[in-house]
């Protein structure tokens, strides 16, 4: 599923092939049962992948820009993919569960801390 949105909907296309092989290469090292893609924000634009241990409730980044780690107090909004129409649509859910498959942080956690 993980590899169906990233290839169909998240990275689709020419331009975006550097990209996918990198991630290509984290897919085949990574023995995660449940992976996890993290978007900028609604518009669902791939920023990073993750690997989540339902244990703690945490996220580790494989790949990508983004947080080394999300915790469940980070998470925004949760997704889901549909295979059908190859789109993500929004899960009316706070916990993550089986089929979530992306997520968005909280909008303040994107900003640069710039020092004076």
């Amino acid at each position: 599923m993980i590899h169906n949105a990233i290839s169909h909907c998240c990275l689709a296309g020419k331009v975006s092939e550097p990209q996918w092989n990198q991630i290509l290469e984290e897919l085949e090292k990574c023995e995660s049962n449940h992976l996890m893609i993290l978007f900028r924000d609604a518009g669902c634009q791939f920023r990073a992948l993750y690997k989540y241990h339902p244990n703690t409730e945490e996220s580790q980044k494989l790949t990508g820009t983004g947080p080394k780690s999300i915790s469940k107090s980070m998470i925004d909004k949760l997704y889901k993919y549909s295979s059908n129409w190859k789109q993500f649509t929004v899960l009316p859910a706070k916990n993550v569960s089986m089929s979530v498959i992306a997520l968005t942080i909280h909008n303040h956690l994107w900003q640069v801390k710039r020092s004076v």
